[in-house]
């Protein structure tokens, strides 16, 4: 079968290489899954630099979210076990995680209804506890993360108010549903967002950036208001003041969806329950922006990478791979 392996670290444009090789042979409690759909995560990028919290052994194969077809046929939506990852013809996965692909959406689009919205709904509802009729402030809001974010957000009765970087990311934010759009290249975000909740600031503000976006965060959120701490696409961790924390009287709150597949499996199936009736009903539905066959995989980790995407990037496989 066909693969994409990392023999040592680096960028994905210069480390990533599409090889012939065997397919892997399930272990315990494993499936062979037939990839359909593999979807673009920044993690990706991050296990190629070998800066991801999980280093598998070298060579391996990234992609920790797909679409794929057990042997007997039904679509499932997966996180591949590495190191043998989704951008591949053929994938591994542990088969008491594998979660029925809603009928709803299409391959591309089922394995964007995963990590993102699991992420999303567990940091919104789990985490910080939204309601109808509080505000939301998504950062990097036309990315991948960021849209499954506002969708969910919007969905929960909210204002949603998305920060993004540039004239073509704030239009698809607006068309992602936000009511106030912040470009932080041509806006002051923090005299925007408080010109435009009154002063008062965001009750939950969520946070896949860190660095700078951070900082506006804690100036942003509002008295008993929620930061969500969800990843750090700009490479640098805050560091916070927890004395600003206390006079301000709000929460900083860590969110690492991973955990509840160990921890509380049974809230992951919840949740995709949740978010399989959210899609059939048409108000979420995965902003997949570009959809590119498996031999330019490659360019789109880079892509994402850089930053210069928008919703998701997915890999879509034609039928009938090769042994």
């Amino acid at each position: 079968m066909q693969a994409w392996q990392v023999h040592e670290n680096g960028e994905p444009s210069e480390v990533m290489r599409l090889t012939e090789v065997e397919r892997p042979t399930p272990g315990d409690g494993q499936v062979l899954l037939r990839v359909r759909a593999a979807n673009v995560n920044f993690p990706d990028a991050l296990l190629c630099r070998g800066q991801y919290q999980v280093r598998p052994p070298l060579p391996f194969t990234p992609g920790v979210e797909i679409c794929g077809e057990t042997e007997d046929g039904p679509r499932v939506i997966a996180n591949p076990a590495l190191p043998y990852g989704g951008f591949a013809e053929y994938a591994l996965a542990d088969a008491r995680a594998l979660l029925p692909a809603p009928e709803s959406l299409d391959d591309a689009e089922a394995a964007a209804l995963h990590i993102g919205y699991q992420t999303g709904w567990f940091g919104l509802h789990r985490r910080a506890h939204l309601e109808a009729g509080e505000t939301l402030l998504v950062h990097a809001a036309a990315g991948g993360v960021g849209s499954a974010a506002v969708q969910l957000g919007k969905a929960a009765g909210a204002t949603v108010i998305g920060v993004v970087g540039g004239a073509d990311k704030a239009a698809v934010a607006r068309e992602l549903g936000c009511d106030v759009v912040v470009d932080r290249r041509g806006e002051d975000v923090v005299a925007a967002v408080k010109e435009a909740t009154g002063g008062r600031g965001a009750d939950v503000i969520y946070d896949p950036v860190g660095g700078e976006a951070y900082t506006q965060s804690a100036k942003l959120v509002a008295f008993e208001g929620r930061i969500v701490v969800v990843g750090f696409a700009s490479g640098t961790i805050p560091s916070p003041a927890l004395n600003h924390a206390l006079v301000k009287n709000y929460s900083i709150v860590g969110l690492h969806w991973g955990l509840y597949n160990t921890k509380n499996p049974k809230l992951v199936q919840h949740c995709h329950e949740q978010l399989t009736e959210l899609a059939a009903r048409g108000v979420v539905k995965p902003l997949v922006s570009e959809r590119v066959p498996l031999a330019e995989a490659a360019g789109a980790v880079q892509r994402v990478a850089d930053g210069v995407t928008t919703g998701r990037v997915a890999v879509v496989l034609e039928k009938g791979a090769s042994a």
